[in-house]
């Protein structure tokens, strides 16, 4: 009952990585499959973010598992047009580096679009392409993803339903999402040569990848709204043999995961219980305490009202866990503080503490939490930044030009000879001025702009309090690419982090835990934290460790998901956006903003506005503003001990 909504098959599980590691199986099972039949597999790929860890899983697959593709005939969906087969954002090249290079595949089987033919030769070669994938016997595998409009491969809102591989114009949405890859909106290809909708329905089965939030309203609307060409994605309502794959986070909108209670049956925990009087009183527009039975009887709650009504029961419940939210001593309230009728929160007998604060890129901190790194430094914590990325791809090129120039006329003026002072300004300056689109820079200019963030940072964190003695430029360096598309996290990236911990040895964490970021920097970044954290959890003086993770500049916490709610006063905020504006090279316009077109610091004083004007809705106090945080757990070895003792009782 509760996936009676779906019109699509849905499987989900918890991470993007579990979600790979099973497409990645489903697609080797394919391939032994046909192996076993006598026969060729066909496989439709794609490209983009979302499949690199089913390709990485594959290659894994074919090296320690000996997974041939040897009788693998591939088909990619898409290629920009223009689009060199040796450029950076090629998806020649992309598949090459991510796959085709590291298996055992004929190079005769493999077939790309070609953006690099001559226009008045798209049509043909757009119907020879249809053609290669009829002789191959047609595509046993589709692995597909999908972008924000909901088009699969470059399939465009308004794409029909029997629409088969051509050149298409991109939607500016669509352009939008790929300026960081072209270092700008104005040097993505404003087309493509795509395989149709049409050509995509004729797999024999088709696998749909999707991660992160920012994706949740689209798979909703393709999943359970009616089949529309507004939505390429929608079509595969009409495939007798389409499933999506997502994490938690993508799958967050459909109805069982947002309000399971009005398609069927629920089991009346206590998170459930919270989420549904929230969820309750946003719909009706009431605060939690003026609920009341009829309200729960006429919005599918009448199970939770018999089970566990009165609905004032129900709502001070709500309430109160909400309120304990609420705390203005973020590092906990030291003892001798205390007053009758004060909240006890866990921690306080340790006091002051030391914290450490994670920052995917060098503004983040201040941009999601600075007024929490404010409020912990004023109440005497020891607080350091850990920045793990250097951040600099975010960084225009003028602004390497100035700082350059400045280091000369610096020299110059204190009369400092340097030779090599004037070789780096001449190289900046001319690498710079005959750079071409999407290029990536040169190590000297690399080590500029990544300079420029560190001092940016600096003056920030002065600005909330920090003392420069107490951050960590950690420079991980699956970053260090030069490019958007970043290496794959090592150990190396790690170890960085668990040798930080283990110097520090903190009582609390904070960490970055916002998916939506739509370079996946902040996704890595939190993989990379969770993975130290869990390495050195067992140790004692890890023993009381609290990890919480903040939110940035794309999207915040759902108000039954917070379980810390630090308000800030009109004063404080306006103290954030100050040390926000140090960040000068990301002030006025970011290089990569995303498709919001708002600065950071406008887009960090709406949302922390929202999340306390949100909190006045449902009946709590009324602040200024408020940022939000939801605690990590890590597993430790008692915790495993326990589960294993548990599974062992039940067999």
């Amino acid at each position: 009952m509760l996936t009676s909504r779906e019109r699509i098959p849905v499987e989900t599980h918890r991470d993007p990585r579990a979600v790979s590691l099973a497409v990645a199986a489903e697609i080797a099972e394919t391939i032994r499959a046909c192996e076993q039949a006598g026969r060729q597999c066909v496989l439709g790929l794609a490209t983009g973010s979302t499949p690199l860890t089913v390709y990485e899983e594959l290659v894994r697959l074919h090296v320690e598992d000996g997974l041939s593709f040897a009788n693998v005939v591939t088909f990619n969906l898409d290629e920009y047009f223009p689009m060199q087969r040796g450029e950076l954002q090629s998806y020649h090249r992309f598949m090459h580096e991510n796959l085709f290079d590291h298996i055992d595949i004929d190079s005769n089987n493999i077939h790309i679009p070609d953006g690099s033919i001559a226009e008045a030769d798209t049509s043909a070669f757009c119907q020879s392409y249809e053609q290669a994938i009829a002789d191959a016997g047609g595509i046993d595998l589709q692995l597909l993803g999908i972008g924000r409009t909901g088009h699969v491969g470059f399939n465009e809102p308004g794409s029909g339903r029997d629409s088969r591989t051509r050149l298409i114009t991109l939607d500016r949405t669509t352009r939008l999402d790929a300026a960081s890859d072209f270092f700008g909106e104005s040097h993505v290809p404003r087309r493509a040569i795509t395989m149709g909708v049409g050509t995509i329905l004729d797999a024999r089965r088709i696998c749909l990848v999707a991660f992160g939030e920012r994706k949740a309203e689209i798979i909703r609307s393709a999943v359970e709204e009616p089949v529309t060409a507004s939505i390429a994605a929608s079509f595969l309502q009409d495939h007798p043999n389409a499933c999506l794959f997502l994490d938690h986070a993508a799958a967050a909108g459909l109805t069982r995961f947002r309000c399971p209670w009005t398609v069927g049956a629920v089991e009346w925990d206590d998170t459930n219980i919270h989420t549904a009087a929230i969820w309750l009183a946003r719909k009706v527009g009431k605060p939690l305490l003026k609920l009341t039975d009829e309200d729960y009887n006429e919005h599918s709650l009448q199970d939770l009202l018999a089970k566990h009504g009165p609905a004032y029961d129900i709502n001070l419940g709500a309430f109160r866990r909400l309120q304990r939210s609420i705390t203005g001593w973020p590092g906990g309230k030291p003892q001798r503080r205390k007053r009758d009728g004060d909240i006890s929160r866990p921690g306080d007998e340790i006091f002051p503490k030391r914290v450490v604060v994670f920052s995917p890129h060098p503004d983040d901190d201040v941009i999601s939490m600075g007024g929490t790194l404010i409020r912990l430094v004023e109440q005497g914590h020891e607080v350091h930044v850990a920045y793990q990325t250097s951040g600099n791809i975010a960084v225009f090129d003028d602004d390497a030009i100035s700082a350059a120039d400045f280091v000369r006329d610096f020299a110059e003026c204190f009369q400092i000879d340097d030779d090599r002072v004037r070789q780096i300004d001449d190289h900046v300056e001319a690498f710079l001025r005959n750079k071409l689109p999407g290029q990536v820079d040169s190590e000297e200019v690399q080590s500029i702009k990544g300079l420029i963030r560190r001092n940016e940072a600096r003056a920030a964190t002065r600005a909330c309090g920090v003392s420069a003695e107490r951050l960590h430029f950690l420079d991980m360096p699956f970053y260090e690419t030069g490019r958007i598309r970043k290496s794959p996290l090592t150990s190396a990236d790690i170890n960085l982090i668990v040798d930080l911990l283990e110097t520090l040895q903190p009582h609390q964490v904070y960490a970055a835990g916002d998916l939506s970021d739509p370079h996946g920097t902040h996704r890595t970044c939190l993989a990379a934290v969770t993975d130290a954290v869990q390495q050195v959890v067992d140790q004692e003086w890890a023993h009381g460790l609290r990890v919480w993770l903040y939110r940035g500049a794309w999207q915040e916490w759902e108000p039954e998901q917070i379980e810390m709610a630090v308000p800030l006063s009109p004063q404080e905020l306006q103290k954030k956006i100050n040390a926000i504006f140090k960040h000068e090279s990301q002030k006025d316009k970011a290089l990569f903003p995303g498709t919001d077109a708002r600065e950071f610091w406008q887009r960090a004083e709406e949302r922390n506005r929202a999340t306390a004007d949100l909190y006045n809705q449902l009946g709590l106090a009324e602040y200024e503003a408020i940022e939000a945080f939801v605690q990590w757990h890590p597993v430790t070895s008692g915790t495993r001990a326990q589960a294993g003792a548990a599974a062992h009782a039940e067999v």
